[in-house]
């Protein structure tokens, strides 16, 4: 689960453009590689990281556990 979660998160974050570097300092970490590691599956995330990285990324906390198509049929289905 951490490494899909990771590879969630890595997507949305290149696809905004934003660095690893930029994360890991808006979450106060002294080194990027401590960041990488959530990334790359390597250490757990907190469900508090989770919502800071998706503060950070400006997306909804679920948009890392749902596949776009999942999502987007869930809001067709809702209106």
């Amino acid at each position: 689960m951490s490494l899909e979660l990771g590879k969630k998160i890595r997507s949305l974050r290149e696809a905004r453009g934003i660095t690893a570097t930029f994360i890991a300092k808006k979450l106060g970490y002294k080194y990027v590689s401590s960041y990488t590691r959530l990334e790359n599956g390597d250490s757990n995330i907190s469900l508090e990281q989770a919502k800071k990285i998706a503060d950070i990324l400006n997306v909804d906390i679920n948009d890392f556990f749902y596949k776009e198509n999942l999502r987007e049929s869930h809001k067709e289905d809702s209106a």
